[in-house]
């Protein structure tokens, strides 16, 4: 038998807004007894798992549910460079609501995933302050500038790993729990019949209203012709072609790099910018993590009669 109790690593996956459902996901996982030793996350996971490694997710789940639409976009600063949102009066305001600690003074492991710009390497992040790690976690390309950080640009760890179970692996994980919010968003989202109208709360669905009011004709008006009345936005399109790159990286990294538990909220009705629907993400996360809890058990039980090693 195992001199020691298993050590227990949850890696939360990238998916923009549908991070929140993180947040269900931990709630359940610690009501159900299930405490994590080691939290890695690749961009809005990264964000959340810091929160929690940190201690601060009653906190952090309190601004969360509190967003509106007109909340997420005065967070938001915009520019032409590298991309829209340069992101710093977002990641101020999180540096004057959450504690910047280190991450080596986390009460938990902590870990974050970046890509390189330059190269595409895949960069770990885990040292350092825990609000430039998660700033460079979730720099996604084309929305977020780049961050810099040791004299490198960094972008989204999405782009490389989305759930990153190799990082809780090499950070001492027995069994990864891994939360993959990206399984069931090819042709649902902007499908015809994807979601009935009345599903989904009014609200300027993302960020094309706003970026219909940018130069250059982003996301704008258009007269199309007429066989192309369907024809989405140029955000909507971005978006779409997020979500194809995410889902396919996704099952490649998991496929060579199998998480023992997999939890898969079902939030494919949610738009990049979705923030203000945390209510909404959050239940389906604690949702989606109570019916991976048999599992869970049996994948603890059999790690832990396990010969030690």
């Amino acid at each position: 038998m195992r001199a020691s109790p298993a050590r227990i690593g949850l890696a939360l996956g990238s998916g923009s807004a549908r991070g929140w459902s993180h947040i269900g996901v931990i709630r359940m996982l610690e009501e159900a007894g299930i405490v994590p030793d080691v939290v890695c996350g690749t961009s809005i996971g990264a964000l959340v798992g810091a929160a929690y490694a940190d201690g601060q997710l009653e906190k952090f789940e309190t601004w969360v549910r509190g967003l509106t639409w007109q909340g997420v976009m005065g967070l938001l600063d915009f520019t032409v460079s590298g991309g829209l949102i340069p992101g710093e009066k977002l990641f101020s305001f999180l540096r004057s609501h959450l504690d910047d600690k280190t991450i080596g003074s986390l009460p938990k492991a902590y870990g974050a995933v970046a890509t390189e710009l330059a190269t595409g390497r895949e960069v770990w992040l885990r040292e350092g302050s825990v609000i430039d790690a998660v700033r460079a976690s979730a720099a996604l390309p084309g929305l977020f500038t780049p961050a810099r950080r040791d004299g490198r640009l960094l972008v989204d760890g999405a782009l490389v790993n989305p759930v990153p179970v190799s990082l809780c692996r090499a950070m001492g994980a027995d069994i990864v729990i891994a939360v993959d919010l990206n399984s069931d968003l090819i042709g649902r989202r902007l499908g015809p019949d994807a979601v009935p109208e009345a599903a989904v709360p009014a609200s300027p669905g993302a960020l094309g209203s706003v970026l219909s009011r940018l130069p250059l004709g982003l996301g704008g008006a258009r007269t199309p012709a007429p066989e192309a009345v369907d024809m989405p936005s140029i955000f909507d399109v971005l978006s779409m072609s997020l979500n194809i790159m995410q889902v396919r990286i996704t099952r490649s990294r998991l496929a060579g790099e199998p998480a023992d538990v997999l939890i898969r909220p079902r939030l494919a009705d949610f738009a990049l910018m979705d923030y203000h629907r945390a209510s909404i993400a959050i239940d389906e996360g604690e949702r989606a993590a109570r019916r991976a809890l048999p599992e869970l058990r049996d994948a603890i039980g059999r790690t832990q009669d396990d010969p030690a090693e």
